[in-house]
């Protein structure tokens, strides 16, 4: 999946985009993992976070507070996670920059403890 024509960001349902801006989307994920998880993607379609324009940088990181906001007044979380996933090492599975806002839940895992550390089992507690 190399091109906007075979991404899914590019051709978004339009029942998921929660906040449609020049630069970037608020979405919801179509697989989430907990209740109001949510993406913030570029409009542009570009694989890897580090590519990012400093506008684009800007705008992710505001609509990353924006979607905290919304998710606190609607499904009031416990916590958060935010986190990105860079190259098919690190997980990325959809090559365009995306941006997890993951709401968190007192007792949704059995110990949450190392949080994104996580990814790595075995490697979170400390």
């Amino acid at each position: 999946m190399n091109s906007p024509t075979e991404c899914p960001f590019c051709a978004l349902d339009p029942a998921r985009i929660v906040e449609d801006g020049p630069l970037v989307r608020i979405v919801l994920d179509a697989y989430p993992v907990s209740p109001g998880h949510t993406l913030v993607i570029t409009r542009r379609h570009v694989p890897d976070f580090f590519e990012v324009t400093p506008e684009e940088r800007t705008a992710l990181l505001e609509a990353i507070w924006r979607a905290r906001e919304r998710l606190g007044h609607v499904y009031r979380p416990d916590g958060f996670n935010v986190g990105v996933n860079i190259g098919s090492a690190a997980g990325q599975t959809v090559p365009h920059v995306h941006v997890h806002v993951i709401p968190r839940y007192c007792g949704d895992v059995p110990e949450p403890r190392g949080g994104v550390r996580g990814v790595i089992p075995g490697k979170a507690d400390y």
